[in-house]
């Protein structure tokens, strides 16, 4: 890709967007990866494939040689996404609406990792490569919280100066250099089972404990101070005829800090059943701790607007995300982290997701300057070797 066009990199955001890839398919996230992968050896990238674990398919890493030697760029993305196979064929299929492209996963991230691989093949095509080494790893399971994955995500950060997410950015155009965490909880409720019909009286429904459990968790929703508790999947019972036994329900928990997880947990393990001869169990699942701005993500920032600033896109300014990403980890190990580079857009998650053709080359090209000008003395300057205090 010698020149950056917009009907070239659409070209590009389809073949991704097209692989559709829903976290719990292993084999469809494994053929994206192996899209990912052959555009990555199409730019010299030495590549390891980790093998996928617990269910989920592999982690894919390309690595590209710098100009500059020593601890260089980790640039992050995920191929999963939330959509089922069938998308495609169904409520979202790829179309050009003016001056949006829809897709499932076209915007959250399919469209993000495209043009930053866009980017290193631009570099590729016309002789030049990045001033560090940069390594692209690949996650299969991001939008189930990365479960398989954080512990090589860490490890990748700790070897690396800078870190660099593909995620997409948000609110017209803002980079992410703050994350919220996100908290998973599993709740089960646990009744008396009876025959609906003959001895209904006789019974204690999981799920009508769960409906007032439910009140209860989102009831301690504090927008003010950014907690938030959404109930988003329950599952009980077995016949409609039948008192039901068991209930189980996820509760999705957003916190500013480490301090308000923690109080959110206790008062999730304080909740007690309305019906007092149903039984409730707790546990607590996947954590994304928070992540603060730090001087050198401001540092990071600051350079990335600048070099935006002469851009048709210029960046739109900074934002604190709601939602997690693979960011949470490497930003919480004080690891200088900028998110939210990938493409402008909207609606993830929905059937209206969609990005912004316009974006495309600038956004690129953003990539582009970010791989060539990015060397380690930017964050050394603002944040000395080991630490990580926030602004």
């Amino acid at each position: 890709m010698r020149e950056l066009t917009s009907e070239a990199l659409l070209a590009d955001v389809r073949r991704w967007v097209e692989i559709e890839s829903p976290t719990q398919d292993a084999a469809a996230v494994n053929r994206v990866a192996d899209h990912a992968e052959a555009e990555l050896r199409g730019v010299g990238a030495t590549i390891e494939r980790i093998a996928g674990t617990d269910g989920f398919a592999d982690i894919l890493l390309g690595r590209v040689a710098g100009d500059a030697a020593g601890p260089g760029i980790l640039l992050l993305g995920h191929m999963d996404t939330v959509h089922p196979v069938g998308t495609l064929a169904g409520p979202l299929p790829f179309r050009i609406e003016g001056e949006r492209a829809y897709g499932p996963g076209i915007y959250d991230m399919k469209g993000g990792n495209a043009i930053a691989i866009a980017a290193l093949k631009q570099l590729h095509a016309t002789g030049r490569r990045p001033c560090l080494p940069v390594t692209v790893m690949l996650i299969p399971d991001e939008e189930a919280g990365s479960p398989s994955s954080r512990a090589r995500i860490e490890a990748e950060a700790a070897r690396h100066a800078i870190v660099l997410v593909a995620e997409p950015s948000g609110e017209g155009g803002r980079l992410t250099v703050a994350r919220h965490g996100i908290a998973r909880f599993h709740l089960r409720t646990i009744g008396r089972p009876a025959h609906a019909g003959a001895y209904h009286e006789k019974g204690r429904s999981a799920i009508r404990e769960m409906a007032h459990q439910v009140l209860a968790i989102e009831a301690m929703t504090n927008y003010g101070r950014t907690i938030v508790l959404n109930v988003g999947t329950i599952a009980g019972g077995t016949h409609e005829n039948m008192v039901p036994l068991a209930c189980e329900a996820c509760v999705y928990v957003l916190v500013p800090t480490v301090e308000a997880e923690e109080e959110v947990h206790g008062k999730l393990l304080a909740l007690q059943p309305v019906d007092l001869d149903v039984r409730l169990e707790m546990r607590r699942g996947l954590f994304r701790p928070p992540y603060g701005k730090t001087r050198a993500i401001q540092a990071l920032y600051d350079h990335a607007a600048s070099l935006a600033r002469d851009l048709a896109f210029p960046v739109a300014g900074e934002r604190i995300a709601g939602g997690g990403s693979d960011g949470n980890f490497t930003g919480s190990l004080g690891v200088p982290t900028l998110d939210g580079l990938g493409v402008i857009g909207d609606g993830p998650h929905t059937h209206e997701e969609h990005l912004l053709i316009p974006c495309l080359v600038p956004r690129t090209a953003l990539w582009v300057r970010l791989f060539e000008t990015l060397d380690p003395s930017l964050v050394a300057e603002a944040q000395p070797a080991g630490s990580s205090v926030a602004m």
